[in-house]
C-alpha cells in the first residue's frame, strides 16, 4: 500500500515539475557561488598532493571532474560558471567574480592532525582573503553589495565522523559521546556562519551529512549483507548532527537581520533512495560498489554518492519537487537564489 502511495506521489510530482520548468522570474539575485567543503565539492584540485592522488582515482569521489558533484549541478541550474579551485586562481578580478571553490577532497570541521586534510577555519581564512581582494579591486561599497548577493555553499562533517569519531582517532570516542561530538561540530559551523555574516555574506546553504551508516565501507566493517540494510547506530549519530544543525539555522535566521540561511537534508534524500530504489531507477543498492553500471548504483566509492544520485539530489534541492520533496528548509535553493537581500547600509 505504501509503495502504491509513493507511485501516486511520483506521478503528481512529475506533473508539478513539468509546470515548474516555466521560469518564475527573468533574473536571479545571485552574483556568484562560493563553495566550501569536503570531497562532496572537490575532486582533488584543491588537495596538496593532487598530482599523486590523481593517479589513483578510486581515492576520489569522482573521475577527475567536478562536473558530477552536487554544487556543480546547482551552479548550472543557476546559470553560473562553476567556481574554480582556490589554488587555481591567478589573482585576477575576473576569476574571483566567477566564484571560488575552497573545498578539499579531505576536509574536517575540527582542526585536522594530518597534512592531507584541510579544516573549516583554513577555508574561512581563504574566503577572508578573497573578500579583501574584492574590496581592493571593486571598492568598499561595490564589494559589499557583490558579497551580499552571492551564494555560499557549505558541506562539512562527513570526514569528521569518518576520520575522527568512528575511527576513534586520538581517543575522540573516549573523550566525547555521540551527542557531545555533534554539538561541538555544530557549534563550529555556527561560528563559521557568524564569521561569514560579519564579512557581509547573507545567502548560505548548509548541507547535512549523508547516512554514513549505509555507506559501503561501514556496511563491510559491520558485516551487513542486506542490500537495503544500514548500521543504524552510526546513522543515529549522524542524524543527531543534522538535527542540531537545522535547529541552529532556524535560530540564526531569526537572530541575524536579513540572513537567508538554508539547510538541505541530504540524509533523508539518500535514505529514501536506498529504501525505494525502483522509484528512482536505481538498480544496485548494495555494500559492493562494483555494480554493472555506475548509473545504477547509489554509491560511487566508499562514502560518496554516484552522479545519478547527485542528479536526483540537485533536482530536489533546487525545486523541491519529485519524491525527494522538502529536502531544503525553510526554502529551496531556487527560492534562495531569487530572494532579495537588502542593500548594505
Amino acid at each position: 500500500m505504501e509503495g502504491f502511495a509513493l507511485f501516486m506521489v511520483a506521478l503528481v510530482s512529475m506533473s508539478i515539475t513539468n509546470l515548474a520548468m516555466v521560469p518564475e522570474k527573468t533574473s536571479r539575485n545571485v552574483s556568484a557561488m562560493y563553495v566550501l567543503g569536503d570531497s562532496s565539492v572537490d575532486c582533488g584540485s584543491n588537495t596538496l598532493f593532487y598530482p599523486i592522488i590523481h593517479l589513483n582515482l578510486s581515492l576520489l569521489p569522482c573521475n577527475g571532474s567536478n562536473s558530477i558533484l552536487l554544487p556543480y549541478l546547482l551552479a548550472k541550474k543557476m546559470g553560473l560558471p562553476y567556481a574554480e579551485p582556490f589554488y587555481a586562481q591567478n589573482g585576477t578580478i575576473d576569476g574571483l567574480l566567477n566564484g571560488v571553490n575552497y573545498g578539499a577532497a579531505h576536509a574536517t570541521i575540527l582542526s585536522p592532525t594530518s597534512l592531507s586534510h584541510q579544516s573549516l577555519n583554513h577555508q574561512l581564512r581563504q574566503v577572508f582573503e578573497t573578500v579583501q581582494l574584492l574590496e581592493l579591486q571593486l571598492g568598499h561599497e561595490s564589494s559589499r553589495h557583490f558579497i551580499r548577493s552571492s551564494l555560499f555553499y557549505l558541506a562539512f562533517g562527513k570526514d569528521d565522523y569518518i576520520d575522527l569519531f568512528l575511527r576513534n582517532f586520538s581517543g575522540v570516542m573516549a573523550e566525547y559521546n555521540g551527542p557531545q561530538f555533534a554539538e561541538i561540530l555544530v557549534n563550529q559551523m555556527v561560528h563559521a556562519v557568524m564569521n561569514l555574516y560579519d564579512m557581509n555574506v547573507r545567502k548560505v546553504v548548509l548541507m547535512g551529512i549523508l547516512p554514513l551508516g549505509c555507506a559501503p565501507s561501514l556496511l563491510f566493517q559491520w558485516h551487513i549483507d542486506d542490500a537495503t540494510g544500514c548500521v543504524e547506530m552510526i546513522n543515529e549519530v549522524v542524524l543527531r548532527y543534522n538535527v542540531l544543525l537545522e535547529k541552529s539555522i532556524v535560530r540564526l535566521n531569526e537572530e541575524l537581520p536579513d540572513a537567508h540561511l538554508v539547510f538541505c537534508d541530504l540524509y533523508q534524500g539518500v535514505k529514501k533512495i536506498i529504501t525505494y530504489p525502483h522509484f528512482f531507477e536505481i538498480g544496485c543498492v548494495t555494500s559492493d560498489i562494483a555494480c554493472n553500471t555506475v548509473s545504477a548504483n547509489v554509491w560511487w566509492d566508499l562514502y560518496n554518492p554516484t552522479p545519478k544520485v547527485n542528479s536526483l539530489l540537485a533536482e530536489s534541492t533546487w525545486s523541491g519537487q519529485q519524491l525527494l520533496s522538502n529536502i531544503c528548509r525553510p526554502t529551496t535553493i531556487r527560492g534562495l537564489v531569487y530572494s532579495s537581500v537588502s542593500p548594505p547600509t
